[in-house]
């Protein structure tokens, strides 16, 4: 029965009427996020899978756009064949490669020897009208027809108990993985932040907007001495740790977006002993 409906799912998946025309070039996609893992959830709701530290990448049915609506200017041949079901994936390089993947995924023209280390990681069928139980093996079946192995389908299994997930978690970091998701199995895709996908790391990360430069004083003086950062509660505050003395001389700019690592909030909701990680160039600027 389940293999009927995707059949006829995907059969209808390639016109407007059925699932909506794409996202003209340059919409922000209406993507699902995570929020962040708390002790206590119930794990036997959820699917485990690897975090990638690669881009956001979102395949519209035509086009490859990273999670701020961007296009990505991938070859030709790293795109041919793809159906028109949209995939929610990540462009990835491999552990600890996140440069390279940022660095391939924003050049305006393709180096093609820079793709032949990609892959996409496809995680979630956007259109799928199901649950993500439902989801999962209609997501095999669109990779396994794809058949490139730079775009594979991420592999999804249960655990247990916290002290299992955390063992996982420790073990997957070792082997210079970034973390763990968790994506609940009953819920159906809705884009925006919600506990339908959380993220488990072996700390806290997020992203702000830079809409000052803080000069610098005593050794730091005439570099940049911190960032004055806006979260998307609308609170602000001065991020002035982890930049290097090339960053403190050509800081992001203004507009911009960074992910920062922190250790828990104040009572306010601002974070504690923050740490600036790197510029978010998939996320387009703002004013």
């Amino acid at each position: 029965m389940l293999r009927r409906r995707w059949l006829a799912w995907l059969a209808l998946s390639g016109t407007a009427t059925a699932i909506g025309a794409p996202a003209r070039a340059g919409d922000a996609p209406a993507l699902l996020l995570a929020n962040v893992y708390r002790p206590g959830m119930p794990l036997a709701d959820y699917w485990v899978s690897e975090k990638y530290d690669g881009v956001r990448g979102y395949w519209d049915g035509r086009t490859l756009r990273t999670r701020g609506g961007e296009t990505v200017a991938a070859p030709a041949w790293f795109t041919a064949g793809w159906p028109d079901t949209p995939m929610d994936g990540e462009l990835w390089a491999g552990r600890g490669r996140f440069a390279h993947a940022q660095s391939t995924t924003r050049q305006q023209h393709a180096d093609d020897a820079a793709w032949r280390q990609m892959r996409f990681m496809v995680f979630d069928l956007p259109r799928h009208p199901g649950t993500f139980d439902d989801r999962i093996p209609a997501l095999q079946a669109v990779v396994a027809t794809i058949n490139q192995p730079w775009v594979q389908a991420v592999q999804q299994h249960r655990v247990a108990t916290d002290a299992a997930l955390q063992a996982l978690l420790q073990r997957t970091v070792r082997a210079g993985g970034e973390g763990l998701m968790l994506h609940r199995g009953a819920s159906l895709y809705q884009g925006g932040r919600s506990d339908d996908l959380i993220k488990v790391k072996t700390h806290e990360d997020t992203e702000a907007r830079v809409v000052a430069h803080v000069p610098g004083k005593g050794r730091l003086e005439g570099r940049l001495g911190a960032l004055l950062v806006e979260m998307p509660s609308g609170q602000r505050f001065k991020l002035g740790a982890g930049f290097s003395d090339a960053q403190r001389a050509d800081p992001p700019p203004i507009g911009s977006w960074v992910t920062y690592r922190f250790r828990g909030t104040h009572d306010g909701g601002l974070p504690r002993f923050a740490s600036f990680v790197r510029v978010r160039e998939d996320l387009p600027p703002s004013r």
